[in-house]
């Protein structure tokens, strides 16, 4: 069932992961983001479908990605957190001014998550650029914020993080989703 599903979504450096590891150390299960594996796979293999190179093809990328953790966190019991979800994808193209293909559009209505997801909103305290994170601190804003208009867009509700500590955001989004 969809609503055991819980995405954690943002814009780059944001502390995503950092939470989601701090949930993962409480009991959740959690599905890893994306998009520095892509990199790192493409990288390894000498692929062109990176962000700086090919961003529609690292959007279908992203698209496979996305569409197998769902279902791995569907075969899960209890609350899974996920690191992004499909309306990433989307929300990845827009902001690349590219053209939403019908088929990711139907895969981000189609795989559905918790009407409520979680926003790690711009924190330019903790944002660092490194090799996989290339984005300038306006780019990583801006994607922020079309995040937050993708998932609105697709029906989700979205509850900011509060701009703290790994430990006090995973207590945050505990107290919201009633686990551990």
């Amino acid at each position: 069932m969809s609503d055991r599903l819980f995405v954690v979504t943002g814009g780059p450096g944001a502390g995503k992961t950092t939470l989601i590891n701090a949930l993962a150390r409480r009991g959740l299960a959690h599905m890893p983001e994306a998009g520095r594996a892509i990199i790192r796979d493409q990288r390894r293999i000498g692929g062109t479908a990176l962000p700086w190179a090919d961003r529609t093809g690292y959007a279908e990328q992203m698209l496979g990605w996305e569409m197998r953790s769902h279902a791995e966190a569907s075969a899960l019991p209890g609350p899974v957190i996920l690191d992004r979800g499909l309306p990433d994808v989307i929300g990845y193209l827009t902001l690349c001014g590219l053209p939403v293909p019908a088929h990711i559009s139907t895969a981000g209505r189609a795989f559905r998550y918790n009407p409520t997801v979680f926003l790690a909103p711009h924190w330019p305290a903790i944002y660092a650029r490194d090799a996989e994170r290339r984005q300038a601190p306006e780019e990583a804003a801006a994607t922020s914020r079309t995040m937050a208009e993708t998932y609105r867009r697709l029906g989700y509700r979205l509850v900011n993080l509060p701009l703290a500590g790994a430990e006090a955001r995973a207590q945050f989004v505990l107290d919201r989703i009633g686990a551990v």
